[in-house]
């Protein structure tokens, strides 16, 4: 049974620890909103982007001598995976449900032979990675020292994918990320950027009959925008998991303070109890002494 010097210290320690993970909850609370803000802003732009290129892929008059970005190399030998993930941890299962949802994939691939390779962009993506995949990782990227989410380090990602799609050392890319729905729910999401198609929550455009004339045409614009919407789409990817990974945070720390609150409570009943019973402990023993004199 500890001593009553050892509970005090654990109290202390436990209250300590309890207003560490207070005040982690409230600098999470903080930068979620703003977080949320551009998640939720970056949504619509991506969608549309990615629905305006595949509405111009459809005008397209020779798709054999098309972009490769768009319409592929004709293989699916080789597969890239770029799993982005957080640099800190203390978020929940943030990290973890990612991860969860790239191996399932790379189990998937596996199974039909194709060949593997992988980017990750976080420090923890790379740490839960390493183990199991060290030879199929070929890119660790962190921005580590960046204090917020900017296009220019989506766009420093997508430049990597680009230089090595041009250098055929892949044919299809997927990334992984968090979407965000609410502080308690963030769904792991799976999309293909190479070659480009339609994401599976966007929202189908209305078509309609008319015929558009293109200055330049169609191949010119689709050749300036394509790499431009590989950027795009990592940056909103990184944007979904900052938002993400605050409301993680912020619900872990939350619990971890109730439970700090809990363990408390706990470890004072114990020591009152294991106070008092070292009281009558001595008042036993002094009655005990004063009846035999």
């Amino acid at each position: 049974m500890p001593s009553l010097d050892d509970l005090k210290k654990r109290i202390t320690s436990v209250k300590s620890t309890q207003k560490i993970t207070k005040a982690m909850k409230m600098v999470a609370t903080a930068k979620l909103r703003k977080a949320q803000e551009n998640a939720e802003k970056g949504r619509p732009y991506s969608e549309r982007m990615n629905n305006i290129i595949l509405n111009l892929s459809g005008g397209v008059s020779d798709k054999e001598n098309s972009s490769k970005l768009l319409v592929g190399t004709g293989k699916d030998d080789t597969h890239l995976c770029v799993v982005l993930t957080a640099d800190r941890g203390l978020c929940g299962g943030f990290n973890t449900n990612i991860i969860k949802k790239a191996k399932s994939h790379f189990e998937d691939l596996k199974k039909q032979g194709k060949n593997l390779k992988i980017i990750t962009v976080g420090m923890k993506g790379y740490d839960q990675l390493k183990r199991n995949y060290s030879n199929q990782i070929i890119e660790k990227i962190t921005f580590k020292e960046s204090k917020n989410i900017n296009y220019f380090d989506a766009d420093k990602v997508g430049k990597i994918v680009l230089e090595k799609f041009e250098k055929e050392e892949f044919d299809v890319c997927h990334i992984f990320y968090n979407q965000f729905k609410n502080v308690m729910t963030q769904i792991p999401q799976k999309q293909q950027i190479i070659p480009l198609q339609k994401e599976e929550n966007a929202d189908t455009p209305e078509k309609n009959n008319l015929n558009y004339e293109f200055e330049p045409d169609e191949d010119e614009i689709l050749n300036n925008l394509l790499p431009k919407n590989i950027s795009t789409q990592i940056f909103k990817a990184m944007l979904e998991n900052s938002a993400s990974e605050q409301g993680s945070r912020m619900t872990a720390m939350d619990n971890a303070t109730r439970n700090a609150g809990e363990l408390v409570d706990k470890l004072s009943i114990e020591y009152n109890r294991s106070r008092q019973a070292a009281i009558t402990k001595e008042l036993i023993e002094i009655i005990s002494g004063a009846e035999s004199l």
